[in-house]
């Protein structure tokens, strides 16, 4: 049978010889998967510029599905979707100054997620008080009914 190529980018496999690897790499296909596999990975400030250089597809648009899908070589982002990534950028970017001018705190400490989870119960409880008693505690769905459960989870 002899020795056989995997490639991790198409998911798939051939026979490994210079002819058939070589016209596998050249590929369409292989092209296409290897550069959606890199997309993953850019930063959205890239995205972003590039994005704003296309013009709106109007397939897309007009239907909200085009046939060439991510190789298009138009804008499948709508007005808000832009404005998403443009405030993300700006956050990414307002974190990385923060951090060039010395700020110890790294943007999510356990110390910000703690005081965000105090104000969200505190203002949870405020209004279960205003309204009727809280809701009883129920099992995840999927769980067996509680005679079923061992008495440690009763």
């Amino acid at each position: 049978m002899g020795k056989r190529y995997f490639c991790d980018y198409c998911d798939r496999s051939f026979q490994d010889n210079l002819h058939n690897r070589k016209k596998h790499l050249n590929g369409v296909q292989h092209l296409r998967a290897k550069r959606l596999w890199y997309d993953l990975f850019r930063d959205a400030a890239a995205i972003l510029q590039e994005e704003q250089t296309k013009k709106p597809c109007r397939k897309f648009l007009q239907t909200g599905q085009c046939d060439f899908g991510s190789n298009c070589r138009f804008s499948h982002m709508t007005e808000q979707d832009l404005e998403k990534l443009s405030a993300q950028v700006q956050g990414e970017q307002r974190s990385k100054e923060l951090r060039q001018e010395g700020a110890d705190v790294p943007p999510g400490t356990i110390e910000d997620w703690l005081e965000k989870r105090a104000k969200r119960l505190s203002t949870a409880q405020s209004n279960s008080a205003l309204t009727e008693k809280p809701a009883p505690f129920q099992y995840p769905p999927g769980w067996p009914p509680v005679q079923d459960l061992p008495p440690s989870l009763q």
